[in-house]
């Protein structure tokens, strides 16, 4: 009884949210003529209906709380037909109740103060990310540590698809396989607690269908915990560096966490040193 009582409210929440916002977005904002006739202050129910390709009886219920299922698909055409900002999709997901398919950009665990951390650790390389893998934030060393990261599309801000698709990110791990092969087993050990959310959905179909050598690791259907371990990497810039990871955790789940990689022997420390200053020279000329 409680939780359709939740339902409810989450409906006729949601119903008003959509209403407000269709209200307060001129029609010149999407694309639209204003007409004479126009009384509506804002889109019409037909017009929304119209740029977000779904049906107008479809939406209008959506506007009067009924109890149907909207899809993710359906949630994200409407999030850019009213132009919602980052803070407003996610509302909007949260009280259609259905996570939202798209990361977002910022994480709520990557403050100033965090970024001001993550500047701190230089020369040593560091980066923010989540249990999916996504590269949230990252300090200038760590941002020339495996590839160029200024120069890889957002959408490929992810550890899983450099490692597996980016070819300079995979000629700098020393010992790819066993690296990919263990990511794999972390990847699958977390995506248990997400089964049904459609951005881990998705970064998986991506994997699958990108990567053979994924491919493979995913159905040997192997799983292991999150470990401290020592690890090489080929730099471009500085030659060979042997580091140690270590997984800082900012939440006692094991989502967010910050990385790092300390110098394991001092040849590794004076080219991470290098390294940095390489960043700090290109930041200057940018």
């Amino acid at each position: 009884m409680r939780e359709t009582a939740a339902s409810e409210i989450r409906r006729h929440e949601l119903a008003a949210f959509l209403r407000h916002r269709r209200e307060h977005i001129t029609p010149e904002r999407v694309g639209l003529p204003r007409g004479a006739r126009r009384r509506t202050p804002g889109l019409r129910r037909e017009e929304v209906a119209h740029l977000s390709a779904v049906g107008v009886t479809w939406y209008t219920w959506l506007e009067q709380a009924r109890d149907i299922q909207v899809s993710v698909q359906v949630l994200d055409a409407l999030a850019r037909t009213l132009l919602l900002d980052p803070s407003e999709r996610a509302h909007l997901f949260q009280l259609a109740g259905t996570p939202d398919p798209a990361p977002p950009a910022t994480c709520p665990s990557v403050t100033p103060a965090m970024r001001a951390l993550l500047e701190q650790m230089e020369p040593y390389p560091a980066c923010v990310q989540n249990s999916r893998y996504d590269i949230l934030a990252h300090n200038r060393t760590y941002g020339l540590l495996l590839c160029d990261l200024a120069a890889v599309p957002p959408e490929d801000l992810n550890c899983m698809i450099l490692s597996y698709t980016n070819e300079q990110w995979r000629s700098s791990i020393v010992h790819l396989e066993d690296v990919t092969r263990t990511m794999a087993a972390r990847f699958r050990g977390a995506m248990a607690g997400h089964l049904a959310e459609p951005a881990w959905k998705t970064l998986l179909k991506r994997l699958r269908e990108s990567s053979p050598d994924f491919q493979e690791a995913w159905d040997r259907h192997e799983v292991v915990a999150p470990t401290s371990k020592r690890k090489e990497f080929r730099n471009a810039y500085v030659g060979r560096l042997t580091v140690d990871h270590t997984d800082l955790w900012l939440s006692p789940e094991a989502g967010p966490r910050m990385v790092t990689y300390v110098p394991a022997d001092e040849e590794s420390r004076q080219r991470l040193e290098k390294l940095h200053a390489i960043a700090l020279e290109r930041e200057a000329r940018a």
